[in-house]
């Protein structure tokens, strides 16, 4: 199940050089190990990389007791249930689809105080997409003020899930879009430091936009198979 070397290589790659082309720092990487084995996750750890995100809650708990001796970072990236938030607290470091006041307090009340502040993202529905999830643009000052005041919690910044437009000019205007709401919220909270937005097949744009983080599956992984 070891994930081609040439893979992790030629997405760094990339990553750099789209880095370099807009003269930025490079972004995060963070691998998407959703239906994933823990075997492959371990496999991509030996060659270098430690953050990994999950897409559902118990199939990501699995692999972190799995792998609870990798030292591997976690974040929760797929739409969050009310009902599932004390897992997510209790063994997640970061939860990336915060969008609504609910989540931020039964995220606050469950997370250990011995395991420090959960790390957020609040997921904005950029394109405002009925199949989305994400808060609306105009209501993150609220939402990020609600998380700053959380004692368990960690504002980190935002995320986004942009349409899949087949015109890709329409997707580097959405993460342009996000990229200026960032801004925007770092004047409030400038401890914020982290844009999440890019995956497999644009993450190159989105590092032209000012991504600090992108979501690379695919393109380590190979095609996803069905959960």
């Amino acid at each position: 199940m070891n994930p081609p070397r040439q893979a992790y290589s030629r997405v760094l790659q990339t990553l750099n050089n789209a880095a370099s082309d807009a003269g930025r720092p490079p972004p995060a990487l963070l691998a998407v190990s959703k239906t994933q084995p823990p075997e492959a996750v371990a496999a991509l750890a030996r060659l270098g990389q430690r953050a990994f995100g999950e897409n559902y809650v118990q199939e990501g708990v699995a692999k972190i007791l799995s792998l609870a001796d990798a030292g591997l970072e976690w974040h929760l990236i797929g739409h969050l249930q009310s009902n599932k938030a004390r897992e997510a607290a209790e063994h997640f470091d970061w939860v990336q689809t915060v969008d609504r006041p609910k989540l931020v307090e039964a995220l606050d009340r469950h997370r250990p105080p011995a395991r420090g502040p959960l790390n957020v993202l609040l997921q904005v529905n950029i394109d405002d997409e009925a199949s989305k999830s994400g808060c609306a643009a105009e209501d993150v000052p609220t939402l990020a003020e609600l998380v700053a005041q959380a004692p368990r919690l960690r504002l980190r910044g935002l995320m986004s899930i942009g349409a899949p437009h087949p015109d890709f000019e329409r997707r580097r205007a959405t993460f342009r879009r996000m990229r200026e709401l960032f801004d925007d919220l770092r004047q409030r909270h400038p401890e914020a430091d982290t844009l999440s937005m890019g995956m497999s097949e644009d993450f190159a744009l989105a590092i032209a936009e000012g991504a600090t983080m992108v979501r690379v599956g695919s393109a380590l992984f190979g095609p996803r198979t069905s959960r």
